[in-house]
């Protein structure tokens, strides 16, 4: 395969897809279990109005719900898969689009269930919970919801916020259709004046790649492409912001941070906490973008540099070859852990591994109870590549013990605890990675791929984490939201993370915000930065031998929603409630940025 050609679906072994037949053996066998879903509805719909007969009643509906949910969610999973391995593919365009709807439907079902609860009471539920031994497990639940009592409205109200998912969530899908299938982004020029196309999954192959006249065509090209369609990007994403401070509105919150962190009882100084000491070490990454213009002995740096390699001897390797290093990473985990991803990635064809036409750019971690816990990627046979695949593998394994361990009502986990489970197994393949080869092109090569990785989480992500809150305040204050002033306060926020270090393309940098939809996930991407502090504390408690570590890993891997994120943590060895992880992380990255300037000292 040549550097410009991007293979079909066809042209990918079976060993390389997702086992779709593993989920539903066709979309006949889809289609039959969609048609199912209506009867388990009325099923549930029978129930309302009677939870307060006594724990029987109420046990009946809880397991009903759980049976919708584990139903739903398998649907859901088969279409979006099916969808983001072949965005072009117009059955499974509708497939997405219908699981949605029946998404919504069956959160309208059962959305008369929590206020009927708060009818009912505390008191008397956990009454019920002794005497019915198999309610106990809801106990969790129940005090939970009390806990959002105040938040939580009429039964006809909760109806109607049930159905709003497949309206409101269609921005989502809009801003991925729009920039997955219907971008065209311009061929790049390498230096010697060949083309070479850009596709969503091209373009971090080639920003990582040597030759910078490539960088530049195929980078200005992809953010002129979003700058092109600026004003439907910029309307579009406004009206998710709109949607938040509706639902906040709605359901009486001050704020759309704290309807956002309310859910998981994280209080909103963490994320204060987060943004501060991000600022305050700002320094560490000027530091960071002149090392990096020394190694690559250019004048000025680029935004397109950032990904440039600081060695010509990058390491090759073949999926198979990832595995293996994954593995011996992971070995300080124990023999069940490694086998069972092992048996997962080579076996039971978790991972849809390669780039294909009209796939997505998108590179995820997704399943439910009764599925795998299956992954989606561009695997191009790099370092990078790895370090993703370890990545996408800690969501899998969390996903994987939450589902062998938990009940259904327990069986997900927040988005503030999967990026420590993640950036955990990164840091630990980093870990042994470095131990295992001094060679310094191979060593600088280890920076590259961990510099690539705390880029993304510990300096695009609090980047665009101070950009979201900014915006969101405008909205609640009810300021008008245009795409130029997206740009405008995006570039100044990357101009004050690049320092003097790197020279600032304003209308490209300003327009970063688009290329990211995981500003739709309302208040995604601090967390990234503050699971990657968790994971590296977590990991070091493993690799220093820490009396219990693995153990108490594990059970945090397995805790699920059985408990709030930061009290899993805190059980775990870690507290996110204070800025110690997000210090002790950024001493983490200035070790890496003093390992590099000597690497670089000593090549010069």
């Amino acid at each position: 395969m040549t550097d410009n050609h991007i293979q079909t679906r066809a042209e990918i072994a079976p060993a390389y897809q997702w086992n779709a037949e593993s989920v539903f053996a066709s979309p006949a066998d889809w289609e039959k279990a969609a048609e199912e879903l209506p009867a388990l509805l009325g099923q549930l719909g029978e129930k309302r109005g009677r939870l307060a007969e006594g724990p029987q009643i109420l046990l009946a509906a809880l397991q009903l719900t759980a049976q919708v949910y584990t139903l739903v969610s398998k649907i859901m999973v088969y279409a979006s898969i099916a969808h983001a391995v072949d965005t072009a593919d117009n059955t499974a365009t509708a497939m997405s689009g219908r699981a949605m709807g029946l998404m919504g439907e069956a959160s309208a079902a059962g959305a008369f269930i929590d206020p009927e609860l708060l009818q009912i009471g505390l008191e008397r539920l956990l009454a019920w919970s002794e005497s019915e031994a198999a309610l106990k497990i809801y106990t969790h639940y129940f005090e939970d919801l009390f806990r959002k009592q105040q938040h939580v409205r009429s039964a006809e109200v909760e109806e109607v916020l049930g159905m709003l998912p497949p309206a409101f969530y269609s921005t989502a899908e809009t801003a991925q259709m729009l920039t997955d299938a219907d971008f065209r982004f311009p061929p790049a020029q390498t230096s010697d004046g060949q083309p070479r196309d850009v596709t969503q999954g091209t373009l971090s192959k080639i920003l990582a790649g040597p030759d910078r006249e490539l960088r530049r065509s195929a980078w200005q090209g992809y953010m002129d492409t979003y700058l092109a369609h600026k004003n439907t990007l910029a309307n579009n994403l406004n009206t998710s912001l709109q949607q938040n401070v509706f639902l906040a509105r709605v359901r009486r919150y001050p704020s759309t941070l704290e309807a956002s962190l309310f859910q998981n009882n994280v209080p909103a100084a963490v994320f204060h906490n987060l943004i501060e000491t991000f600022k305050r070490h700002l320094p560490v990454w000027h530091r960071y973008f002149k090392a990096r213009r020394k190694a690559l002995g250019v004048d000025a740096l680029r935004t397109y540099d950032i990904w440039a390699p600081l060695t010509a001897k990058h390491p090759t390797l073949s999926y198979e070859q990832a595995v293996e290093m994954i593995s011996s990473g992971l070995a300080p985990m124990g023999e069940e852990y490694v086998q069972t991803l092992r048996r997962g990635v080579l076996q039971d064809r978790w991972v849809d591994v390669y780039p294909t036409q009209g796939k997505s750019s998108a590179q995820f971690s997704s399943g439910a109870p009764g599925t795998h816990p299956f992954i989606v990627m561009n695997f191009d046979n790099t370092i990078f590549s790895l370090s993703t695949l370890a990545h996408e593998l800690g969501h899998s394994m969390h996903s994987y013990y939450t589902w062998q361990t938990q009940p259904v009502v327990y069986a997900d986990y927040s988005l503030f605890v999967a990026e420590v489970a993640s950036n955990f197994h990164q840091a630990m393949v980093r870990a042994s990675l470095f131990a295992a080869n001094p060679d310094p092109d191979f060593q600088i090569s280890l920076i590259e791929e961990a510099m690539d990785n705390f880029h993304r989480y510990f300096f695009i992500m609090p980047t665009l984490a101070r950009f979201e809150l900014e915006m969101h305040e405008r909205a609640e204050r009810g300021e008008g939201l245009s795409a130029d002033l997206m740009i405008e306060r995006m570039a100044e926020l990357y101009a004050e993370g690049y320092g003097d270090a790197v020279e600032l393309d304003a209308q490209r940098d300003g327009i970063t915000w688009a290329t990211f939809g995981h500003l739709y996930a309302d208040y995604y991407v601090y967390q990234y930065a503050t699971g990657i502090s968790g994971a590296n504390a977590l990991s070091r408690r493993i690799l220093s031998g820490a009396p219990g570590a693995v153990d108490a890993y594990l059970g945090f891997l397995k805790a699920g929603n059985s408990g709030y994120p930061l009290d899993v943590l805190k059980a775990a060895g870690v507290d996110l409630t204070t800025p110690a992880p997000v210090e002790e992380t950024f001493q983490v990255l200035e070790g890496l940025v003093a390992r590099l300037e000597r690497l670089v000292e000593q090549r010069a």
